[in-house]
């Protein structure tokens, strides 16, 4: 797929589905992630959370209103929540060493009434210093957790969550929000176009690849680290829960998304038709190294997926069709289940990539 393909395809209907239900955890999934560390017993139940007595609106710093409401809770409730969050968090980030507990504090509890999982976020603070952290509580949904742990493995980020039965616990990603940037960062006389293009370019091949979608600006942070005499940026998924669900092939690409036009516009102003594609092969390069750490790992997951409902028939129809077409691959429309697209999506387009990986490409092809 060719950035300048954006410039004829600005269709006002290309928007994610509006509701996306949730998927079970089946039983493959779930030893799956007991084998790997995900699985926690013991921890905050999402149903426990939503027993709040009363919510009033988040604003931020700035006096405007959010799309989080701060919940309350009767003090019977409260006591226990402040325990078991306090000791949630600790199996988040200490592998449950409860060492540290005694200094750490429940401060808050937020609530999203929109999106398909309508989080919790939890505030924890440290008692001695005031500093203070956050993680999320969600219900558990099938194809966001496929969607976690193909990040974990094919992107350069490293993400840490914790499944309790049919609740799900994420960690802060932090970073700028993809909006925010956009409406404040891009004018900035420091703010280095080349280099953000060419990260927003490796973002957008790292989501196609192993079919993200609905990666508009709100759905991904960025981050801004000091380099030699400049800036580098990395682009960072925050939500996960359009995992190979759309049946649309550009929802899997986020230059098609309106929210991403002044994104797209930078990219194409800045960078030519050779350049976009060179940061396109060696993003698929650095999939195929990492594809090559986790080759066991995610040979096992996708054969889980291939097994497992995380989208309507339909859609998996639509999907392997789109792609059937845009590749002129045939083999496409075998696929039994978006499982199966993912995997035969990254065969398509790390192939290539995966030929200076013999012994990984004669695995992965089991």
């Amino acid at each position: 797929m060719h950035f300048p393909d954006t410039q004829s395809d600005h269709s006002p209907s290309l928007k994610p589905s509006r509701k996306k239900p949730m998927y079970k955890i089946g039983s493959a999934l779930r030893q799956f992630l007991q084998q790997h560390g995900r699985e926690k017993k013991y921890l905050v139940n999402y149903t426990d959370l939503r027993r709040f007595t009363y919510s009033s609106p988040l604003k931020d710093k700035h006096g405007k209103d959010t799309m989080w409401e701060t919940v309350s809770y009767d003090s019977r409730d409260w006591d226990y929540l402040r325990e078991v969050l306090v000791e949630t968090y600790a199996a988040l980030r200490t592998e449950g060493d409860l060492t540290f507990v005694p200094q750490l504090d429940l401060a808050r509890v937020d609530f999203c009434p929109f999106g398909n999982s309508q989080p919790f976020r939890i505030r924890i603070v440290n008692k001695f210093n005031d500093n203070y952290d956050h993680y999320y509580v969600k219900q558990a949904d099938a194809s966001r957790i496929y969607g976690l742990e193909l990040e974990h493995m094919l992107s350069p980020n490293r993400i840490t969550f914790l499944t309790s039965g049919d609740t799900l616990i994420e960690e802060h990603i932090p970073g700028i929000p993809g909006d925010v940037f956009i409406q404040q960062y891009m004018e900035d006389p420091n703010f280095n176009k080349i280099r953000f293009a060419k990260e927003f370019v490796k973002f957008n091949e790292r989501c196609f690849v192993r079919l993200l979608g609905d990666m508009r600006s709100y759905n991904f942070v960025v981050n801004i680290t000091p380099d030699v005499e400049d800036y580098q940026y990395r682009i960072r998924a925050i939500d996960f829960d359009q995992q190979s669900y759309e049946g649309r092939k550009n929802l899997y690409l986020c230059q098609f998304l309106k929210e991403n036009y002044p994104l797209v516009e930078l990219t194409l102003k800045h960078l030519n038709k050779d350049s976009i594609e060179q940061y396109q092969a060696e993003e698929r390069t650095l999939m195929s190294f990492r594809l090559a750490t986790s080759r066991y790992r995610l040979k096992h997951l996708l054969d889980i997926m291939h097994k497992d409902e995380i989208a309507p028939p339909e859609k998996l129809a639509q999907l392997r069709q789109e792609l059937a077409d845009h590749y002129h691959e045939p083999h496409f429309l075998k696929c039994a289940s978006m499982g199966d697209v993912v995997k035969m999506h990254m065969k398509q387009t790390l192939r290539k990539s995966m030929k200076l990986l013999p012994r990984v490409r004669a695995r992965y092809d089991d």
